[in-house]
């Protein structure tokens, strides 16, 4: 495919390469001689691994954004400062950070299959418990476990589509990077309207997510029994990676894409956390700042397929780091001097600049040749990247409760923006981690 990055298609490996889908066929792949019952149980897997990554793919951030737009309601009611708010909005980046390192080992002892099944419920318990917590505390534990399941499901959805899908990894990746977009804006415009439809009580509009949840359980427990084969493949991969893990460290390449990776997630958490509530402290209706949101996560589904394209066909991905990062300088300066008045302009402006996302994944299959390069690098940038996310929502939350205002914070959030850009335009220069480490 020529708008994919080399490293990423497992049949385009050298030959001294141990990943396994370079010299198995995938789980699911008609091979000749099959029978007509078997050819069909093929395409049956198949068919079920999709339905499970669009299911998944849609539960992958409404428990974060859904929380976003009723985050008012559940301050007053749960009696949190600013500070505890903040400290809420906090808690994806570090469960994912946390927990998402913990995906690869689970996924050679059970299998990637039956991980994000887990993940899945996970994702469903922690739901259908936020909104029976007594407290703080316990409010902040459900959100925990809804978060550990997106954190190691989120790790391991590239692990599926390059195991069930190796000749067709852009367009999967693309489908369930729509889906997860979708989701994400779904639940910052629905969840409003929502709970006014239900009687107005924060506790069924966050509740009622927990339904999509159960129903993304249902198409990985047929794919749980596939736990032998997946559990052979990864570990072939985990002993080809684990071998030279230290050497990523001496890249400076690796490091300008986890800082990269980590501002990037800074602005996008601080957006999904805090944005509605800015609009709505300018005067914003609660249902149009969800839309607002919305607006923005929805930007990342068509731009998701163009950014990435784009970003293969140039050999420095500099410029477009750069252009994401001035639309979100311009948006952020929107935010500052005229929240209301052009609050449609600065929320498209803050979606294209949130597309970093899909960007800087792009970058990270680019800067390795080889797929086991890949996974080191991936998991090396997300940690990073997660980590340094952590404090941005929570000083934002600190500094709008003691200036009493969104002024500090959204400089802050712009400032922000300058050191992305240039660890960005770093970690896009054509070369790879080997050349480094």
């Amino acid at each position: 495919m020529p708008d994919e990055p080399k490293t990423l298609d497992p049949a385009a490996r050298p030959a001294t390469t141990t990943a396994p889908a370079a010299t198995t066929a995938p789980p699911g792949a008609a091979v000749a001689g099959d029978s007509p019952a078997r050819a069909r149980a093929q395409r049956w897997t198949l068919g079920l691994v999709t339905v499970g990554l669009v299911l998944a793919a849609l539960n992958l951030r409404p428990a974060i954004t859904s929380l976003g737009a009723l985050l008012e309601e559940v301050s007053a009611d749960l009696h949190m400062s600013g500070t505890v708010a903040g400290v809420l909005t906090s808690v994806p980046p570090l469960c994912f950070a946390i927990f998402g390192i913990t995906a690869p080992r689970l996924a050679r002892r059970f299998g990637p299959a039956a991980v994000v099944c887990a993940g899945m419920a996970a994702i469903f318990t922690g739901l259908i418990l936020r909104p029976f917590a007594g407290g703080t505390v316990g409010f902040l534990a459900a959100s925990a476990l809804a978060l550990m399941g997106i954190a190691v499901s989120n790790v391991l959805m590239p692990v599926i589509v390059k195991r069930y899908f190796p000749d067709r990894i852009g367009s999967m990746t693309g489908l369930y990077s729509m889906a997860l977009a979708l989701g994400t804006s779904m639940a910052a415009a629905a969840t409003v309207p929502m709970t006014a439809a239900l009687g107005g009580d924060w506790r069924i509009g966050l509740g009622v997510w927990a339904a999509i949840a159960a129903l993304a359980v249902l198409p990985w427990i047929p794919l749980v029994r596939d736990r032998d084969r997946a559990t052979r493949e990864t570990r072939a991969t985990a002993a080809a990676t684990e071998t030279a893990a230290p050497r990523i460290t001496r890249s400076r390449t690796a490091w300008a894409l986890g800082c990269y990776f980590g501002l990037q997630a800074t602005g996008a958490y601080i957006t999904m956390g805090w944005m509605p509530q800015i609009f709505r402290d300018a005067g914003v209706p609660a249902s149009t700042a969800g839309v607002l949101l919305a607006v923005t996560m929805v930007m990342g589904v068509p731009l998701a397929f163009v950014i990435p394209r784009l970003a293969t066909r140039m050999k420095n991905q500099g410029p477009i780091v750069v252009a994401l990062g001035l639309c979100g300088l311009a948006g952020y300066t929107g935010l500052f001097l005229a929240p209301a008045a052009g609050a449609w302009v600065w929320a498209l402006l803050l979606g294209v600049s949130n597309c970093s996302f899909p960007l800087a994944l792009t970058m990270i299959g680019m800067r390795s040749r080889t797929g086991a390069g890949v996974v080191r690098l991936s998991a090396f940038a997300q940690s990073v990247g997660y980590l340094i996310s952590i404090p941005g929502p929570l000083l934002v939350g600190v500094l709008y409760q003691h200036s009493g205002g969104w002024g500090l914070p959204i400089v802050l959030m712009g400032a922000l923006m300058v050191p992305q850009m240039i660890v960005g335009t770093l970690a896009g220069r054509d070369r790879t981690v080997e050349d480094e480490s």
